[in-house]
């Protein structure tokens, strides 16, 4: 399997989830359908699945388009059936979902939205976490609980540490500014920033990251409770 990274609109990430022996694909999150058209139509993919973490519009943006040019088949979790435009796979927490070549667990991670979930491919080591799991952060709580975020939190924390982390946004360097200002003596995290300004200068993105990274060096991952997640919660909600 090969992930390819689309960038769409001003800072979000769907990611081309293909299987290089017959160029079948899932796309995660389409925000928009023509940059993911672009890519797919010069490089002759087959779209055959729509996965989606949650309902937002900048992550299921592009699902009637591509559906309606790819007769793609759309996934998403069983409680977001009104939220998720043409939804036809309804898939629950802890499921395996296995279609074809692909084959992921699916994780349910509400804090950001109710219905929240994770694309976790174990096979191939990595994770789809949309607005949950950010490099360096976590996604606003909108309409969940800061238990629920911290527990979510927790859940992806206790993957393997080198699982790959492919999350909604490009929000890193701006993430890594309110790291470090709550841990400034946290070497991995000043090594990391180092590594992330020079990806972005040679306009790389800087995702994946992995567990281990984000356990050594986001303050989210850091924080040992539902206490000290709230407060960090709060700051950077103002920072």
């Amino acid at each position: 399997m090969k992930v390819e990274i689309i960038p769409c609109l001003q800072d979000n990430y769907s990611y081309l989830i293909i299987d290089e022996t017959n160029n079948d694909a899932c796309i995660v999150d389409p925000s928009e359908a023509k940059p993911v058209i672009n890519f797919i139509e010069k490089e002759k993919i087959n779209l055959k699945y729509i996965l989606n973490t949650h309902h937002h519009f900048d992550h299921i943006g592009g699902n009637k388009e591509l559906k309606r040019k790819y007769n793609s088949i759309v996934v998403g979790y069983k409680y977001d059936t009104g939220r998720i435009p043409e939804i036809n796979i309804l898939v629950e927490d802890n499921q395996i979902w296995k279609r074809d070549n692909f084959e992921a667990k699916i994780i349910h991670i509400p804090g950001h939205t109710t219905g929240h979930i994770s694309f976790y491919f174990f096979n191939e080591k990595i994770i789809f976490t949309g607005d949950t799991l950010f490099s360096l952060g976590c996604g606003k709580i909108f309409e969940g609980t800061y238990e629920e975020m911290f527990a979510s939190l927790s859940k992806i924390k206790n993957l393997p540490e080198d699982t790959k982390i492919y999350c909604g946004h490009e929000y890193t360097l701006q993430n890594s500014k309110f790291c470090i200002e709550h841990d400034p003596q946290n070497l991995n995290l000043q090594n990391k920033i180092i590594k992330i300004k020079e990806k972005l200068e040679n306009n790389a993105p800087t995702v994946p990251s992995t567990i281990q990274d984000e356990k050594e060096c986001n303050i989210f991952l850091r924080a040992k409770n539902v206490e000290s997640f709230s407060k960090l919660r709060d700051l950077k909600d103002n920072f």
